[in-house]
């Protein structure tokens, strides 16, 4: 590989990482964990070990990235995390 194409490989990852968005959740005193499970299971695709896991940090930590990608999909994955009455933002 050339120097110009490992640049602008390195490019294309810096491009990539700068693109990523982050649906972050937050801990609330009012779902229960089966609710936070189903609709991490739902809503981001989860696999029911990645959503109690999630759950589980969410609990102990008060927060857990649950997604990653590009905004336009995660926007709609945001919006029915909140109309599930879950504490949530993409950042």
């Amino acid at each position: 590989m050339g120097t110009k194409e490992k640049i602008q490989e390195d490019v294309d990852v810096c491009e990539k990482e700068v693109n990523e968005h982050q649906i972050v959740l937050y801990n609330d005193d009012v779902n229960t964990f089966d609710h936070v499970i189903d609709m991490l299971i739902l809503a981001c695709d989860h696999t029911p070990e990645q959503a109690e896991q999630c759950s589980i940090i969410v609990h102990y930590k008060g927060k857990c990235t649950v997604k990653t990608g590009a905004y336009e999909d995660l926007k709609p994955r945001c919006s029915k995390l909140l109309q599930a009455d879950l504490s949530a933002e993409i950042v």
